[in-house]
C-alpha cells in the first residue's frame, strides 16, 4: 500500500521553517524537527529524504511568504518610494508578539550555510537579488513619479539598499538599541531625496 500523507505540509514547513529560523541549519537535529513539526522522523525522511531537503523547502516556504509576499504586499499599500521606506519601517519594528525569531532566515543562511553549500548560496543570491530588484522598480517607478531625483542610478542605489537592509536585518536579529535601526532608516531616505 502506498505511503499517504496524513499531516498539513504547509504546517509541516511553517513549524520547520521557524526551528530552523530560531536555531540555524547545524543547531536543529532531527529530533528537533520531529518535535516542532509533530510528525515521527520516518514521515519527514518519507517525505523530504532528509534534513537538507526539509530546510530547503522550508526556505522556499519563508522565501515566499516573508520575502515575496512582504514586498508584493508592500508595493501594493504604497507609493513607490514609500514602499522602499515602509520595507525598512516594517523590517526595523517588526514585532512578532513571540511568533517568529529575529533577523531574516534569509540573511541567517546567507551566513551560516551559502559559504559550503552551493545549492543553499545559489537559491539565497536568486532571493536577494529579488529584493534588490525590488528596490531598482521602486527607484524607477518613484523617478517617472518625480519623487526620486532623476539623475540617481537605479540599480546603484538598489545595491546600495540592499546593503543596508542586509545590516538592518542581521541587527533587528541581535536585538540592537532603537537608534542603530533608525540610523540605517535616515540612511535610506536620505538616498532617496
Amino acid at each position: 500500500m502506498p505511503w499517504e500523507k496524513s499531516y498539513n505540509e504547509a504546517e509541516v514547513l511553517e513549524r520547520a521553517m521557524h526551528a530552523f529560523w530560531a536555531h540555524g541549519y547545524e543547531g536543529t537535529s532531527m529530533n528537533d524537527l520531529v518535535a516542532t513539526t509533530g510528525i515521527n522522523r520516518g514521515s519527514i525522511y518519507a517525505a523530504y529524504t532528509n534534513k537538507h531537503t526539509l530546510f530547503m523547502e522550508a526556505l522556499r516556504h519563508y522565501d515566499r511568504v516573508y520575502r515575496q509576499d512582504f514586498l508584493d504586499n508592500i508595493a501594493r499599500k504604497h507609493a513607490p518610494k514609500d514602499a522602499i521606506l515602509a520595507a525598512f519601517e516594517s523590517a526595523a519594528h517588526q514585532d512578532n508578539a513571540g511568533r517568529a525569531p529575529g533577523g531574516c532566515l534569509l540573511v541567517n543562511t546567507v551566513l551560516e550555510l551559502s559559504p559550503h553549500d552551493a545549492d543553499v548560496r545559489k537559491f539565497v543570491d536568486a532571493s536577494l537579488r529579488e529584493v534588490e530588484n525590488f528596490f531598482a522598480s521602486m527607484i524607477e517607478a518613484a523617478q517617472s513619479d518625480d519623487a526620486v531625483r532623476k539623475d540617481l542610478d537605479p540599480r546603484e542605489t538598489a545595491q546600495a539598499l540592499l546593503g543596508l537592509f542586509l545590516g538592518l536585518r542581521v541587527l533587528t536579529r541581535a536585538k540592537p538599541h532603537r537608534a542603530a535601526l533608525n540610523a540605517i532608516i535616515a540612511q535610506a531616505r536620505t538616498m532617496l531625496d
